[in-house]
């Protein structure tokens, strides 16, 4: 590495945590009271051994693209964040002996720029550090969706604290009464943001979080919850240390967040029943209903907290309906949301207004229903959990946040598992292009548009969530190939952003059918882009990272064989 590069890695990847404090540049808004995090913080660390592996099976031995063999039995398996080495570069670097790629570097110095202080101590990263932009909106905020790859990045570079204080301040601010008009939300949600408020004159920080009631179409967050638990486990298995889920407070926050979730009510389906613009999508498109994103994070969310509930009086009767859950949204979801080429066959010949346990069109789905284009988007080989399914209808839309989520919680089998990845590959140019990764396909246009989005005029066709291209997705993309085995599909999706991403100033989305034009509103040195980039890099460098982002099947949600009626 050059002496110029060595520099730039030193500053770029020093770690966060005490020493100066930055002074966040925030517009003044109305105080809110917070709490002080030190009761919780000054909690003894448990020194356990960081997992490194799968949950049932080992990742000692690794192929990475053939003959080159990373072993993990080579590796140190505790990293302290206080500990650097070389010229501190990234731990993940470190470990490994090559040269990292040249935005690499960069990429870290971008990230450390977005981290955002409370009380002096590192508690997230701002959307989007982009001084271009005349119009700052939202985008100086802590958005706990968009923390999620910024946390990942900062554990497998073994820096702890800011995903910690990150854990303990959004569990702090779910316990503000939450209201929208007159209206009071449940007890267990959280927040979809908050922002850091520093009055110079009293020298006081203050946050202001939003559960809803700023955003678009006032939607409160349903996949906040979800990505909290996802995190608190990644921050126990990359740590080790289970002290801070075993809190008191942890636990809490986790039953209140499943609580409401789990509660009993008309619903007929296991699904979670959501209204527009409550995700990633976060405006009006179409994805109500029973969003396949939606369900896949619940289902993620539902065995990450299996694995790190107490089974104490409080804690056993919440895992028993976990358990029921799980079995019954598994078998929903792999039987109804899957589509291939059979299933779509069987779909085209349905018969209609079935009244009977025996109906096969459960749904009542009408087969003129099917849109055009996906007969000839699916291949012979492969398959994908489609967007919504709900009474008479079906949305075909391939999502990819959902599918690759199915794959890193097992919601997805094996089999389907390797289908959605034969599929990215038979259609590359329609889901990856010329940057990945589509972030759902294909585009909805002209009287569609329309009446579905209320003529958005931010989702217009190849735009935005209306089939724009994220590069934070590749994180998800990398990890959901190398679970798979086939990290081939990742690397050359990196490869491809890496051409762009540093040029075009790391954005938020890019535009047109192949991803190639930078967002007509896309800010510049959006956080999430930059850490799903060095997410995806430390992946495929190490990949024994996936312990902390995937879940293995559990045996007993394993679909039963059933003999062909042919059989004799």
């Amino acid at each position: 590495m050059s002496e110029r590069k060595m520099e730039a890695a030193a500053v770029a990847t020093a770690p966060i945590g005490g020493g100066m404090r930055r002074e966040p540049s925030y517009a003044s808004m109305a105080e809110q009271d917070d709490f002080d995090l030190s009761r919780l913080l000054d909690k003894p660390k448990l020194n356990i051994e960081r997992q490194r592996s799968f949950d049932d099976r080992s990742m000692s031995e690794f192929s990475i693209g053939g003959n080159l063999k990373v072993g993990m039995d080579g590796y140190d398996p505790v990293y302290s964040p206080g500990i650097r080495s070389g010229f501190d570069t990234p731990l993940s670097s470190v470990r490994n002996s090559f040269d990292p790629h040249p935005i690499v570097a960069e990429a870290w110095e971008a990230l450390r720029r977005s981290v955002v202080y409370f009380k002096g101590q590192p508690v997230g990263t701002i959307a989007a550090y982009d001084h271009a932009s005349e119009e700052v909106l939202n985008y100086d905020q802590v958005f706990v969706r968009d923390f999620v790859p910024s946390a990942l990045a900062f554990l497998m570079n073994g820096e702890y604290d800011i995903v910690k204080f990150f854990l303990l301040k959004t569990l702090l601010l779910q316990g503000w009464e939450k209201k929208i008009d007159r209206f009071k939300l449940g007890e267990g949600v959280m927040p979809a943001s908050f922002k850091v408020l520093h009055d110079p004159n009293r020298d006081v920080d203050t946050i202001a979080a939003d559960f809803g009631e700023s955003a678009i179409g006032r939607v409160a967050p349903v996949d906040s919850g979800f990505w909290w638990i996802i995190l608190l486990r990644a921050y126990t298995k990359s740590t080790g240390d289970t002290s801070l889920a075993d809190t008191a407070e942890c636990q809490k926050g986790i039953r209140l967040i499943l609580s409401l979730c789990l509660s009993e009510g008309f619903d007929t389906f296991p699904t979670l029943l959501c209204a527009d613009g409550c995700c990633m999508i976060d405006r009006r498109m179409g994805v109500y209903g029973y969003p396949i994103e939606i369900q896949a994070l619940f289902f993620m969310a539902l065995k990450s907290a299996l694995s790190m509930l107490k089974h104490d009086a409080q804690g056993k009767e919440l895992i028993e309906r976990i358990v029921t859950r799980l079995q019954a949204l598994s078998y929903h979801m792999r039987s109804y949301f899957w589509l291939d080429f059979q299933q779509l066959n069987d779909i085209y010949r349905f018969k209609t207004e079935e009244y009977s346990h025996t109906a096969v069109n459960k749904f009542n789905v009408i087969p003129d229903s099917i849109p055009d284009w996906v007969f000839d988007f699916m291949p012979c080989k492969g398959g994908y959990f489609i967007g919504n399914v709900s009474p008479a209808r079906m949305d075909f839309r391939w999502f990819a946040l959902g599918n690759c989520v199915a794959i890193l919680s097992s919601l997805a089998t094996p089999e389907q598992s390797v289908a959605i990845m034969d599929l990215i590959e038979e259609r590359w140019e329609e889901l990856i292009g010329d940057m990945p990764l589509k972030i759902c396909y294909p585009a909805i246009e002209n009287h569609e548009w329309k009446i579905v989005t209320g003529c958005d005029p931010k989702n217009t066709r190849w735009s935005y969530h209306n089939g724009g291209s994220w590069p934070v997705l590749i994180w998800l993309l990398t990890a959901a190939s190398i679970k798979v085995g086939r990290p081939q599909i990742a690397r050359r999706a990196v490869d491809l952003a890496e051409s762009r991403l540093l040029k075009d100033g790391f954005p938020e989305y890019y535009d047109g059918k192949l991803g190639r034009y930078v967002g007509k509103q896309a800010r510049k040195f959006q956080t999430w882009s930059i850490a799903g980039y060095l997410v995806a890099k430390m992946l495929l460098e190490d990949p024994s990272h996936l312990g902390m982002i995937s879940l293995e099947e559990d045996r007993a949600m394993k679909p039963l064989l059933k003999r062909s009626s042919s059989w004799t």
